[in-house]
């Protein structure tokens, strides 16, 4: 793969390992998947044969967007008034969305995937997790194989979450039967999926997570299995914690899902949960110190009315944190850099209520950079220096939407926001979104084909 040249710059978010800072008016030049060099006056050296040079005056040019929860199959449910939550109880909206998701078909899967990563691309994001959870058995097993087909279309970083749910209805959970799977063939379909695609080698675009969907829709010998598998074949684990459900796991299990997930050992460095908005401090410190993670969704707030996530105490007690989306049932869009901008103006909010100071604006784009990476186990993704990933998006800001805002690159998405799509994505060097397209590819037929699959779902 021939390398890139971004000329001149307006700025440069960068990171050499000790923290973010802004370079003006530089060059940066890719090689292959990686970036070669970030620096003055590039463009007038030797290049490479086969650079491609890219006039960039007046980009602002950040590192890629890592989202660290997601729920693909769920943009099938999107903007639909009969499903809003506040018109429904929990038990009432479970009761209604779940037999919705138990008709998805594979191709459902498929093109529900091919529309939230293009959102997620058009909007910086370059690596995306998803939490596949839902296995209806008329849609059988290759539910993930297809996840993996529409990245490979887009050119997209995949962190495929197997997810899955074992306990049935009639003993507590909120899942249907068509829904259901054993832990054997849970944990079977797992071991199958890192056999055939998960790649830890420096760039990989391809890696799986055992995800079993939460503790509560669960049998305590699948998150067992689940930790055996994970560590036995070095991937991580990730679920669903702290949404509500702690004072049920405590009445099963004699103790919250804090504690109930760390006497598994479903929890250290290579595990990170969704949510996490119910949790006391107390348990955010047990965190801290195993060193398990948090994915924050901040969107799912304005809807589902939850309590606001307190990430100031998070910070302050140490947890790395990263950002996600969150499914379409509890967020309609899939555009992580909106999430940015939600989840500090969500802190702000609250700040009066809370023990810990706000962290400050560019903290939020570290947690959907550095943090996402960090909790993927990742360590060539999530900034912009030699030798890591050249994963980046870039905005012109030659526009009437940033005047007065351009001395600040860091705090611009979390203080200002940004409304429209990027004006160029890379993902491992290569251009996948520019100039309102997708590279090779035609939106309006992908739009239609997504459609199409759509209307087959009977709601």
């Amino acid at each position: 793969m021939a390398g890139t040249l971004l000329k001149n710059c307006a700025a440069v978010i960068v990171d050499d390992g000790t923290g973010p800072s802004v370079l003006r008016n530089v060059d940066v030049l890719t090689d292959g998947p990686a970036i070669a060099a970030i620096g003055n006056g590039l463009a007038g050296g030797e290049l490479p044969d086969g650079t491609t040079v890219r006039d960039a005056d007046g980009w602002f040019v950040y590192p890629g967007l890592v989202n660290t929860h997601h729920h693909f199959f769920q943009c099938f449910v999107r903007n639909r008034a009969e499903l809003d939550w506040t018109k429904l109880s929990v038990i009432e909206w479970l009761d209604r969305i779940y037999p919705i998701f138990s008709r998805l078909t594979e191709d459902c899967f498929y093109h529900s995937s091919v529309t939230a990563m293009a959102e997620m691309i058009k909007h910086g994001c370059t690596t995306a997790f998803d939490h596949q959870y839902n296995f209806p058995r008329h849609a059988g097993k290759r539910l993930v194989d297809r996840q993996f087909e529409a990245a490979d279309l887009f050119g997209m970083r995949f962190h495929a979450g197997r997810g899955g749910n074992t306990l049935p209805k009639s003993e507590g959970s909120t899942i249907p039967d068509e829904m259901l799977e054993t832990t054997d063939e849970f944990i079977a379909d797992c071991a199958r999926l890192i056999d055939s695609y998960h790649d830890a080698a420096p760039f990989s675009m391809r890696q799986v997570v055992v995800a079993p969907c939460q503790p509560v829709n669960c049998y305590r010998e699948t998150f067992v299995e689940s930790v055996a598998l994970a560590r036995d074949r070095g991937v991580m684990m990730h679920t669903h914690v702290g949404e509500g459900e702690s004072p049920v796991i405590a009445a099963r299990h004699g103790m919250r899902t804090v504690d109930y997930l760390e006497e598994i050992g479903f929890a250290g460095p290579d595990a990170f949960y969704a949510h996490c908005w119910e949790l006391t401090h107390d348990e955010l410190k047990t965190m801290a110190k195993s060193g398990s993670g948090v994915s924050h969704c901040p969107e799912p707030v304005y809807l589902v009315g939850a309590e606001v996530t307190d990430i100031p105490a998070m910070a302050a007690f140490g947890l790395r944190v990263g950002l996600g989306c969150d499914g379409a049932a509890s967020n309609d869009n899939s555009n992580l850099m909106h999430c940015i901008h939600s989840a500090y103006m969500l802190q702000c909010l609250v700040a009066s209520t809370r023990a810990h100071p706000v962290p400050e604006p560019a903290d939020f784009l570290g947690y959907a950079t550095t943090g996402g990476a960090a909790l993927l186990g990742r360590k060539d993704i999530g900034r912009l220096a030699p030798g890591m990933a050249a994963d980046l998006f870039a905005i012109d800001t030659r526009r009437m939407d940033y005047v007065g805002t351009r001395h600040d690159p860091l705090s611009l998405i979390a203080k200002v926001g940004i409304g429209m799509p990027t004006d160029m994505t890379m993902i491992n060097g290569r251009v996948v979104w520019e100039n309102g397209a997708f590279s090779g590819l035609d939106e309006a037929k992908l739009a239609a084909d997504a459609e199409a699959a759509l209307a087959t779902v009977n709601f």
